[in-house]
């Protein structure tokens, strides 16, 4: 992976990382992507679920998509995921903060034409969500894959940062009275609700009944 001045930590770079391992569990936590991209001078951030294989981020959507139409001409993008972890809380408003993991990712992408790989770079995505969920739904029918645009993001250049820990206040407020310190926070999941025309005695999958993400 390159490393260029669009990666270059320079606001607290204890905190940041451009180690793999760091990047891909960071990728691999979330599902919920951002991406960055400019058309004709307007600057657009779209949200999107992905996958990762590799270097690669895997994108999908409607053919008629704007933001796919966009990036599969090859034009430069950001893509970017954060896991929430905690609100960190201050004695001071100045020092509040929160807890999190980031990683920020630039490349291009190109759009996957062979059937084989595009139904793979969609398990890819599946399994990247809920893993389980590929084999146990109907696969995608010819008509499905036409209607459906999907991406390989490669990354070319990446960074990631990282905060822990507690509130760090100037020294003289630690003697205020106030509560401070860190309220976690994290990805949890509810009661499965079922559709309502579910077939008679269909049982929840146990990927959806424990899921969790890391």
């Amino acid at each position: 992976m390159n490393l260029t001045e669009r990666t270059q930590l320079r606001r607290l770079p204890k905190r940041g990382s451009h180690e793999l391992a760091t990047i891909h569990s960071i990728l691999d936590a979330g599902f919920l992507a951002h991406v960055g991209f400019a058309l004709d001078g307007q600057p657009f951030v779209i949200p999107t679920l992905f996958g990762r294989d590799g270097e690669k981020l895997y994108l999908h959507g409607s053919a008629a998509s704007r933001m796919l139409r966009e990036l599969e001409t090859g034009v430069p993008a950001c893509a970017t995921v954060t896991v929430v972890d905690g609100l960190v809380l201050a004695r001071s408003a100045f020092h509040h903060s929160m807890n999190y993991r980031s990683v920020v990712a630039f490349g291009m992408a190109r759009k996957i034409t062979d059937r084989a790989a595009k139904t793979e770079a969609l398990r890819v995505v599946s399994e990247h969500v809920i893993a389980g969920r590929w084999d146990d739904v109907r696969q995608p029918t010819e008509k499905e894959l036409k209607a459906t645009t999907v991406l390989e993001f490669n990354i070319e250049e990446a960074s990631a940062k990282v905060r822990t820990g507690e509130p760090l206040d100037d020294e003289e407020d630690y003697a205020l009275s106030m509560w401070a310190g860190v309220l976690p926070i994290s990805l949890a999941t509810g009661k499965p609700v079922p559709d309502g025309r579910l077939a008679a005695e269909t049982k929840v999958p146990e990927y959806v009944l424990g899921y969790k993400r890391i």
